[in-house]
């Protein structure tokens, strides 16, 4: 086995925990597709909730919709409406709720936009940059703080398994998720060196049926898995101390391929890939 593969599939000393009740999860992105689903699955298993995204009138129908099921004593389900483009949010993000334990931060928000670099609106990708990159920093960097300070927490972070290959028509996106990514895997080797007991999870799935699609401005030529399943699996994945998750089959497979192939193979593969996806 390399040394790549040891990283990516890690031995735990710790085995695979059971979700607690009582622990409080704060998940960004949580107004639909994967953070929806999350919030579902975390609730169902116990968890409080602090949901945050920009869209407030979709958290408070998915609030509603999770305190209309059979509730657990403490249970609780938080919104806070904001957008993660700006720092400053995520400052205050952090300042309104550190009062609160977070048990499990769970970095879902993110887009993408679709289109030649030279061509791809500048404002535009810098606020993606600045969610799916700059967000992510500040509050892995805040809450991970306080999570060592208590030598306890889940981290998982939402990439892509864009993050494993170059992205032509999508260089932005693949290239912020592949940040998401080597932050993670580098924290999670940090965290393991010092003995510390926080989890680190980054998740990379393939295509998602999710609103991303109609955001980005693409299609997939590939049958995406259903959120909620996608949701399942980080969820599991996280409790389980597993560092990288790719959901099934296929992308295990992309990731085998993305190992073997030269660059520039792999370049022009991802580019039709891409074309397709645009002339859908």
């Amino acid at each position: 086995m390399s040394v790549s593969d040891q990283m990516v599939n890690p031995t735990f000393t710790r085995p695979p925990e059971q979700t607690k009740t009582g622990r409080i999860a704060l998940i960004t992105g949580a107004s639909s597709g994967i953070g929806r689903d999350m919030a579902r699955e975390l609730f169902r298993r116990g968890c409080s909730l602090i949901l945050v995204a920009r869209r407030e009138d979709r958290l408070l129908g998915l609030k509603q919709e999770l305190l209309a099921r059979p509730v657990r004593a403490g249970q609780s389900v938080q919104i806070i409406a904001s957008d993660l483009a700006r720092a400053e949010n995520c400052y205050a993000l952090f300042s309104q709720v550190k009062g609160q334990n977070v048990d499990i931060l769970i970095n879902n928000a993110g887009f993408g936009l679709f289109g030649p670099f030279s061509e791809a609106p500048l404002q535009e990708e810098l606020r993606m940059i600045d969610t799916n990159v700059r967000a992510v920093h500040i509050l892995t960097k805040l809450f991970l703080q306080d999570f060592c300070k208590r030598n306890s927490g889940y981290l998982l972070n939402v990439a892509s398994a864009a993050a494993f290959l170059p992205g032509p028509l999508l260089a932005g996106y693949y290239a912020s998720k592949s940040y998401v990514l080597r932050l993670s895997e580098a924290i999670y080797e940090e965290l393991r060196r010092s003995g510390s007991r926080v989890s680190v999870s980054v998740l990379c799935p393939g295509p998602v049926r999710t609103e991303f699609d109609s955001v980005a401005g693409v299609r997939f030529s590939v049958k995406g898995l259903s959120s909620a399943r996608v949701a399942r699996c980080a969820i599991d994945g996280m409790f389980a101390h597993k560092l990288v998750i790719t959901p099934g089959a296929l992308m295990k497979c992309v990731r085998v391929a993305q190992r073997l192939a030269p660059e520039k193979v792999l370049l022009r593969a991802c580019w039709h890939m891409q074309k397709r996806k645009g002339n859908a």
